[in-house]
């Protein structure tokens, strides 16, 4: 019963820290990582609130790194492409 009682406690803290984040990153932070959204509406900021909060610890790195682009995806599909580009020069 004790380790169950810690688990919600820790998933009580994770989500209070993210509703906390969300509310200043939504306002403030989501301008600075992506430029598109920099005069987004209220509804749009609305709409993102949850998954901000959910993502927290994710984009807490990328806004305080100065992140503006999304990080390049990786997938079996562009390193096989990557590999036949330099295997070809």
């Amino acid at each position: 019963m004790v380790v169950a009682q810690w688990m919600v406690n820790l998933a009580m803290a994770y989500a209070a820290l993210g509703v906390a984040f969300a509310i200043a990153f939504v306002f403030y932070g989501v301008g600075k990582i992506d430029p598109a959204a920099k005069d987004a509406p209220l509804t749009f900021r609305l709409l993102i609130f949850p998954g901000v909060a959910a993502l927290w610890p994710l984009l807490l790195k990328r806004w305080l790194n100065g992140q503006t682009l999304p990080p390049a995806e990786q997938n079996a599909h562009r390193n096989s492409d990557k590999s036949v580009k330099e295997a070809k020069s």
